[in-house]
């Protein structure tokens, strides 16, 4: 169902014309669905798109460092050196290079204070971040 009746001409016509290409563009991408006339967006469609905006970053870094993306998946430990930090339209995002490659993990406020430095965590089942961060007492040399 059209949301208010356009015209057959004019602007009327234009606006139901580019909502029709955006329509078709979106499910050419796997964005959006048709079925019996109607339009539904995805399911996950925020997860998907941020997938695809990390892909998009993870392939630019790898251009610019030389370095392999890794992927982090939940249950994972991460550690290494705490690079830098992205502003992406889905979040703030932590990049840690491991000396084989780099991983975009969730940033948080905390990383601030150990950038440049060594860090470990664990990716959470919500796709979260558990630092484990500063000194730990424990048997060393």
């Amino acid at each position: 169902r059209e949301p208010h009746a356009l015209a057959q001409a004019g602007f009327g016509q234009e606006v139901r014309t580019a909502l029709d290409e955006r329509r078709a563009h979106l499910e050419r991408i796997g964005l959006a669905s048709r079925s019996d006339s109607a339009w539904r967006p995805v399911g996950n469609l925020i997860a998907t798109l941020r997938g695809r905006e990390l892909e998009r970053v993870a392939a630019n870094l790898r251009a610019e460092t030389g370095a392999a993306y890794i992927e982090a998946s939940k249950g994972d430990m991460v550690a290494g050196l705490y690079s830098r930090r992205l502003d992406l339209v889905s979040g703030r995002f932590a990049m840690i290079e491991d000396g084989l490659g780099f991983q975009l993990v969730p940033w948080t406020r905390s990383l601030d204070a150990y950038l440049g430095q060594e860090v470990r965590g664990t990716v959470t089942p919500s796709g979260g971040m558990d630092w484990s961060l500063g000194k730990k007492r424990g048997l060393g040399l």
